[in-house]
């Protein structure tokens, strides 16, 4: 049997160290919420591949899905030849978009690749260059969406100059001080100092941060921010790629308000680990290039399209919006009620549905982030079995992410893991 650490070294010795990888365990099987390692060692999996397999592991009905596609072809690029799947699947996610608005879906394979062309369609709709960010948003690797990006180290260091007409307001983080006016008045000096709002494309906002520590867009925030886009003709791209397909007990995270966006981007759950990603709008805009415009040689896979199809079915039949709920529920009152017998080190616990973080500060001030404290308690747990993932600007949030077919026993399996872990450490 080969060892986690004999793999790690070869792993040093072929890939680069710009690929981080947080833990050194190697994954050789998973099953629902669980996988087990080169060692045979099992885990109960937090991480879910970053918010990806909310179906869980190695659904047999995903699997299914694929294996029957696989014996028909596996590529034939929809470019060329198109294929039923592409279709039946857009028409699906067409339905589920928020708003009333008809839409049109493009299939691309990343969600760095949804991101960039969402701001092709945006800036050929509107015949304008400019995009509006916020900072802590996460949009990507490549060139474009790194520059959309609003956090410098890892993903900015080294790799400037940026894209040109990128500008960052910020984003309400009521914990930390930053209220919905404090956001718009950061909007308005974008326009009064670096871009008039004519010139403005898209503003582009995750509705909840994912790796900027699961921070929500309000409601009101996200009503104000329509009726600007509005107001001077800029179009609202919702970036769904962690928060969409059920993980919020929404199909998606702008359910929640009412507002809709322009355009969508997706990816990550959509197919329960089978690389594909989307560009969901309204058809009038998704219409603003000519043919050879969007696209991509792998774009929308015949095995991501299957996946895709049987994922909704699962969402549906399954009830994973409720069960994200319920989920969520759980993990939030167990993080409460440690905080209520005096955890001192958890300052803020938040999120929707089963998208939810934990803030870890010193002494309850949300102004001493506590890094070192997260390191070692995702560290610690996977050594007592339990993937965890950190996130946020300042690398003191650590995130929830379980698979939305977990059962109840696994999730308090979980919480119980981690319930010692914390005490061990804060009493340390």
């Amino acid at each position: 049997m080969t060892s986690n650490a004999a793999l790690w070294a070869r792993r040093e010795a072929a890939v680069p160290r710009g690929v981080g990888s947080m833990h050194q365990r190697f994954f050789d099987r998973g099953l629902n919420a669980e996988f087990f390692d080169a060692t045979g060692e099992r885990y109960i999996d937090f991480a879910t591949g970053i918010a990806v397999c909310n179906t869980g592991h190695s659904d047999p009905r995903i699997v299914s899905a694929v294996k029957a596609q696989l014996d028909r072809f596996s590529h034939c690029s929809f470019q060329v030849t198109p294929y039923e799947s592409y279709v039946a699947l857009a028409e699906k996610l067409n339905a589920l978009a928020p708003g009333e608005t008809p839409k049109k879906t493009v299939f691309l394979t990343t969600g760095a690749e949804a991101v960039e062309n969402a701001v092709k369609i945006a800036r050929a709709h509107t015949e304008r260059t400019g995009v509006i960010a916020f900072q802590g948003g996460y949009h990507g690797r490549t060139l474009l969406t790194m520059g959309l990006t609003g956090k410098v180290v890892p993903y900015k260091a080294k790799f400037g100059p940026m894209p040109g007409g990128i500008h960052h307001a910020r984003f309400p983080v009521h914990y930390h001080g930053v209220s919905d006016d404090a956001a718009f008045q950061s909007l308005e000096a974008i326009f009064a100092c670096d871009i008039e709002p004519s010139a403005v494309a898209a503003i582009i906002i995750e509705p909840v941060l994912g790796e900027g520590g699961f921070y929500s867009a309000g409601t009101p925030f996200l009503m104000r921010l329509r009726q600007l886009c509005d107001q001077h003709g800029i179009l609202l791209i919702a970036d769904e790629i962690q928060s969409g397909f059920a993980r919020t007990g929404r199909m998606f995270a702008m359910d929640y308000s009412g507002v809709e966006p322009d355009l969508m981007t997706v990816a990550k759950a959509m197919a329960g680990g089978f690389p594909i990603s989307a560009v969901i709008g309204k058809a009038d805009i998704m219409d603003a290039t000519g043919p050879g415009g969007l696209g991509g040689t792998f774009g929308g896979s015949p095995l991501g399209c299957a996946a895709g199809l049987e994922v909704l079915k699962i969402i549906e039949s399954d009830g994973l919006c409720s069960r994200a709920d319920t989920i969520g529920a759980i993990i939030r009152d167990r993080l409460a009620a440690l905080r209520e017998a005096g955890m001192r080190c958890i300052g803020d616990v938040r999120g929707p549905g089963a998208m939810v973080a934990l803030e870890l500060v010193k002494d309850c001030n949300a102004d001493a982030p506590d890094a070192d404290l997260t390191r070692a308690i995702v560290q610690e747990a996977a050594g007592q079995g339990l993937i965890l993932l950190s996130c946020g600007i300042r690398g003191n949030v650590i995130r929830f992410l379980p698979a939305l077919t977990a059962g109840d026993e696994i999730i308090i399996e979980a919480m119980d893991i981690l319930e010692t872990v914390l005490w061990r450490l804060h009493n340390s």
